[in-house]
């Protein structure tokens, strides 16, 4: 049973029935086609009542009335239901006591992305699809590799010429075709112009972790949402804070608000959602802070920052993330590599969450926002820890030291404790 009902472009409100299986809208106006369901019919199956009855099982398809494709050709990969940790180390540290970390770290391959690509890939097998592709900065890419290769499918992989090594293992074992891609015109994404030369040229199932190229896998982050929502008894917290790259996350969240808000499972108190970018790449966070809307927004020329995830330099879904943050009275913040780096250690040190740089964003925005005033410490926060550090080690093994070399001997060592 399905409660799909229509895709509505969001630039020319142009209409799909699901079974035209859209991908990208007729229009070619790089609108993103947002999934509408049908809520008054959801209204009769889904209730808290019925939602406590379930397992806490089954990853993100445990919220299966509310995605668009269906259960039964999903991967047995069990991602989502990630826990929601109250840091209490942390949090005194930091002066904000009733923080939470939304540890996506657990996910199958290491990141939320897993979110999108279980449902994305659903969806191409639901399709028939055999060949799946993508343009990544590594953590989609990898996500989908693994899902594709869980359900049979192939998978070629167009990522940045610096990928990381970790993520560009776990593409190749996986058994992606992974090509860097090398960028020749700034303010451009090479990857994304090489998957959409390839899904025009070969017919491809085009799945990146933004919308206007797949309306589908859009639908699978904003379960975080459902979770925390269900986690803190039905209700959300005061503020979301969330790593923003493309911004098709928080574009995710948003949707999760509006159908929880819409179904009645929560109340009208909306939580401020606030985008995170680093320095070196923030075109969302200066459209936000400056009343621009996404047509006025002008591509980052040459991105640059410790957190390569967060490097995409046009926020694709930016529509409806800008609609987010302002009809939630959010803000938009951008950090700096120190910053980040600083919250990769806290995480790490204080509340045993090991991120990787765009993972950590959120904290070091929380800490600045404090020391603004926007938070205080009786505000209740949810900060999403989007990847591990496993998929960058490179990046952050030059930051903690030199590892001492010594021989089994007890006055050796005696040096270093005692030093």
């Amino acid at each position: 049973m399905s409660f799909l009902r229509e895709l509505v472009c969001s630039k020319c409100g142009r209409r799909y029935l699901p079974a035209e299986r859209p991908l990208i809208c007729r229009s070619r106006d790089l609108g993103r086609l947002d999934v509408v369901y049908d809520y008054e019919e959801l209204k009769e199956f889904l209730s808290r009542d019925a939602l406590s009855r379930r397992p806490w099982a089954g990853g993100v398809w445990r919220y299966w009335e509310l995605l668009p494709a269906a259960r039964e050709l999903g991967a047995p990969l069990n991602e989502g239901l990630t826990p929601l940790i109250c840091a209490r180390r942390l949090n005194e540290h930091v002066g904000l006591r009733r923080m939470w970390l939304k540890d996506e770290t657990r996910n199958p391959t290491g990141s939320f992305k897993d979110r999108s690509m279980a449902v994305g890939v659903a969806k191409a097998v639901e399709m028939r699809m055999e060949t799946v592709v993508t343009a990544s900065s590594g953590n989609a890419a990898s996500s989908l590799a693994a899902y594709a290769a869980s359900l049979g499918l192939k998978c070629y992989a167009f990522v940045p010429e610096e990928v990381s090594i970790g993520k560009a293992a776990q593409l190749l074992t996986y058994g992606a075709k992974l090509f860097r891609v090398k960028a020749v015109e700034e303010g451009r994404d090479p990857t994304v112009q090489l998957m959409l030369k390839a899904v025009e040229a070969f017919g491809w199932y085009p799945c990146p972790s933004f919308g206007p190229f797949n309306p589908y896998q859009v639908e699978g982050p904003k379960t975080v949402v459902y979770e925390v929502a269900e986690n803190l008894g039905w209700r959300f917290p005061d503020a979301i804070l969330v790593p923003t790259g493309s911004a098709c996350f928080l574009a995710g969240i948003w949707k999760g608000v509006r159908d929880l808000v819409e179904l009645g499972l929560v109340g009208d108190d909306l939580p401020k959602l606030i985008a995170v970018q680093p320095e070196g790449n923030q075109p969302l966070v200066r459209a936000v802070r400056g009343g621009l809307s996404l047509g006025e927004v002008e591509p980052e020329r040459s991105p640059r920052s410790i957190a390569s995830g967060l490097l995409d330099p046009y926020p694709w879904d930016g529509d409806a993330a800008i609609e987010g943050i302002r009809r939630t009275g959010g803000t938009g913040v951008s950090v700096s590599d120190a910053e980040i780096l600083d919250a990769v250690r806290l995480l790490a040190n204080r509340a045993g969450v090991f991120a990787e740089p765009s993972g950590a964003v959120g904290l070091a925005a929380a800490m600045r926002l404090r020391d603004e005033g926007f938070f205080d410490e009786s505000d209740e926060l949810v900060t999403v820890v989007t990847g591990s550090g496993l998929k960058e080690v490179e990046r952050l093994v030059s930051t903690v030291g030199e590892i001492p070399l010594i021989t089994p001997d007890l006055e050796q060592l005696r040096v270093y404790v005692e030093s």
